[in-house]
């Protein structure tokens, strides 16, 4: 089997409405498809995204840059083109822009080795279980009211969720604990709560906001400050009563490896498309363990079930339902409010072509 094109499309999806966090404001995730074709009739496929479609043509640029690496290849040679690409970025930089595209040709060349062998990467990866705790993640966005929080917590309940996180980050301490302290009673104490910051504080500022919210048995405190001060991060883990969980902006196992060792989290978070893909989750997730360290994964909840079911160290996913529109398939629940593993070949996941039609730029 050879690959014969790369293809790629960019489209946009628009947010139920605008939502934000402490840093971010959001109306869509703009995303570049690829799609790599063989000589066969499979097709790799997978998705890099941008917030609001800024600046998505460039990301679609760095995928189409590579092609020369990959036309001819055989898929199974996953680790040689990983490696090439790797090689050729050197003048550019391995974080941002470049390992984004690194992720999106690895990512699709798994899931042509999943079709190829007509089984489910982690069965190829070695499995470990058929399902993963999950939270959700897609709404308690900063920008919603008490009352807002509310329904939408008892919702998430509805829908089988056991766990879901809140966003915090106001100016004003007193409203963070207000807002927790709501969702918490809706849920009731028997349901997992995390809080993510999204790098809104300094050090201080959210050492005081986990002792404050102690008393509501958080889960974990997310990114409580700017994702490039490990040694603030250190401090804070040092210094609250909670888990700290963070990494979903570092590049590469080498930016993992340096948390790892500046102490700065007790949970990694690797994200798909900033870690360097499948290939490279997986060296993350190896890297922890040997740390005694576990991983959850970073939304792209479809593509990440993968290393979830064959990364003994990972304890749970994010289920963030933004990019459903994409597939023909759904993700599942089940009782236990765990996502279940697909079965299915390669990632198990497949654009759906006429949604995707309704959302080009």
């Amino acid at each position: 089997m050879k690959i014969t094109e790369l293809q790629t499309q960019c489209v946009n999806i628009p947010l139920e409405r605008p939502i934000a966090t402490a840093i971010h404001h959001m109306k869509s995730v703009g995303c570049v498809l690829l799609r790599l074709k063989t000589d066969t009739e499979l097709e790799g496929q997978s998705y890099i995204f941008t917030l609001n479609a800024a600046r998505l043509k460039s990301f679609e640029e760095m995928i189409k840059g590579f092609r020369h690496l990959v036309l001819g290849k055989d898929p199974h040679f996953v680790s040689a083109i990983w490696q090439s690409v790797w090689q050729e970025i050197n003048p550019t930089g391995h974080k941002g822009v470049t390992i984004s595209a690194l992720s999106a040709i690895d990512i699709a060349l798994w899931d042509l080795v999943g079709k190829a062998h007509n089984a489910p990467l982690h069965h190829i990866f070695g499995a470990c279980r058929e399902s993963i705790d999950t939270y959700a993640s897609g709404g308690l966005w900063l920008s919603q009211d008490i009352d807002d929080l509310k329904q939408e917590a008892e919702a998430y309940l509805r829908a089988g969720f056991k766990s879901m996180k809140i966003r915090v980050g106001k100016d004003n301490l007193e409203e963070d604990i207000a807002r927790v302290a709501a969702v918490r009673k809706t849920i009731g104490p028997e349901h997992g709560l995390l809080a993510d910051a999204n790098q809104a504080l300094t050090p201080k500022q959210a050492i005081r906001l986990g002792k404050a919210l102690d008393e509501f048995n958080l889960l974990w405190l997310e990114e409580p400050v700017a994702a490039y001060d490990l040694d603030g991060h250190a401090e804070v883990r040092a210094n609250i009563p909670m888990p700290l969980a963070s990494g979903e902006t570092e590049y590469t196992a080498l930016g993992m490896k340096d948390m790892i060792e500046k102490k700065a989290c007790d949970i990694l978070m690797p994200d798909l498309q900033r870690i360097g893909g499948l290939t490279e989750m997986r060296r993350t997730a190896a890297l922890a363990s040997v740390h005694h360290m576990p991983i959850s994964t970073h939304i792209f909840t479809e593509h990440s079930l993968s290393v979830a079911g064959s990364a003994p160290n990972c304890i749970r996913v994010e289920h963030m339902p933004w990019y459903a529109l994409l597939f023909n398939e759904e993700m599942e629940l089940d009782k236990n409010g765990h996502i279940l593993i697909p079965d299915r070949p390669g990632t198990g996941f497949t654009f759906h072509e006429d949604r995707i039609d309704r959302f080009m730029i």
